[in-house]
């Protein structure tokens, strides 16, 4: 639905709100926003017609919402909206902010000056960009993402294992490679012409709320456009709040939008890692009696061999300690994770310690049914 007018006494979400940015912004709630995306004005400084050799011009960006008089005032503009923006985010959210050369380090500037904390700048690079037809420079074939949190302490979501699973079981880098928006994606306008000068494609918006929201966040857009950032949301189960001064851009996004399918709730689990579980100390594996006192544990190799003690510290030739620290001593190390490091041995097989508390969290309650062969005596 497309508002016009709208209550503030609550954010009103899945909507397109119609009119000026800063406005819109300041008629919301504060701390009632997951996450912002915002694709500002680049502010591209465009002084004629690009053509390209046969002479035609180039469709580019030229409306009147992209221009400032000034670098100055681009700046009071950027740090305004991004004030607010700042005040609507609750205390563990965060904020992408996407641009070219001509605008990004004004906005990491104003970002870093306002107070928000940056987490990592990603750069997309396009597989089909522009090509530079004067040839007095070098293709620009990317743009840059800054994703940072309100502030230095905030928590901010990132699904880590979910993106490395999304890379082929590989950390996820800061360079994402994605064509332009193109073909069918691309939203047209009566005369076949695209819709929107800046419209991103879906693929960007699906990983940076795959990455950084949960189903159910809020997700603010203040400069909608075609409304991508909401088509995404919908069908990824997050809720979404645009926010659009054309009314032409407005109705193609909430038509867009409608138009939508959302995914069933079962395809939008996604894969959780091991600090997102609940802690289970190694003294509760001894208290629920899945390890008794005087078992052994081992290394991987069964080299080194220790008892297991009441109090949930293991015991070596006189020295005792956590799982952790014993672990590290007798490897002449500073750290280990004894999880990994310390087996148990069932049906002949050495077994890490780490798979003991899946069967903990099952008598506690805190997982789902697992490893249910896993030992014999349960």
């Amino acid at each position: 639905m497309v508002l016009r007018h709208r209550a503030s006494t609550a954010a009103a979400v899945n909507r397109v709100l119609v009119g000026d940015c800063l406005e819109e912004l300041r008629r919301l709630p504060a701390e009632s926003v997951d996450l912002v995306f915002a694709d500002p004005p680049y502010n591209l400084q465009l002084e004629r017609n690009l053509l390209r050799p046969n002479n035609t011009v180039v469709d580019g960006v030229d409306d009147d919402w992209d221009k400032f008089s000034s670098f100055e005032d681009y700046d009071r503009f950027s740090r305004a909206w991004l004030a607010e923006c700042r005040r609507l985010l609750k205390p563990n959210g965060a904020i992408w902010v996407i641009g070219s050369y001509h605008n990004i380090f004004r906005l990491g500037s104003a970002l870093q000056d306002l107070g928000f904390w940056i987490q990592n700048d990603i750069v997309w690079r396009k597989t089909n960009p522009m090509p530079n037809f004067r040839g007095k420079r070098f293709t620009n074939a990317h743009e840059t993402l800054i994703w940072a949190g309100r502030e230095q302490k905030s928590r901010v979501t990132f699904n880590y294992e979910a993106m490395k699973a999304l890379n082929d079981d590989l950390q996820m880098r800061s360079d994402w490679l994605f064509p332009i928006c193109a073909g069918p994606e691309r939203l047209k306008d009566g005369s076949g012409r695209k819709a929107h000068p800046t419209q991103k494609p879906e693929a960007l918006l699906n990983r940076v709320l795959l990455a950084s929201t949960q189903v159910g966040d809020v997700v603010l857009d203040p400069f909608f456009g075609t409304g991508t950032t909401g088509a995404v949301a919908r069908r990824l189960g997050r809720k979404w709040l645009g926010i659009e001064r054309d009314p032409t851009y407005a109705a193609a996004a909430q038509a867009r939008i409608d138009r939508v399918r959302p995914l069933p709730p079962s395809a939008l689990e996604t894969v959780k890692g091991k600090r997102a579980e609940p802690r289970v100390p190694f003294g509760t594996i001894i208290e629920l009696g899945i390890l008794e006192p005087g078992a052994a544990l081992t290394d991987e190799r069964g080299r080194i061999r220790a008892e297991v003690k009441a109090d949930g510290t293991l015991a070596v030739e006189g020295r005792q300690g956590s799982i952790h620290r014993l672990g590290a001593e007798l490897q002449g190390k500073s750290a280990c994770n004894g999880w990994t490091f310390w087996h148990f041995e069932v049906e002949g097989q050495r077994r890490p310690i780490d798979a003991l508390r899946e069967v903990a969290k099952r008598q506690l309650g805190l997982a789902a049914p697992a490893f249910g062969a896993l030992m014999a005596a349960e």
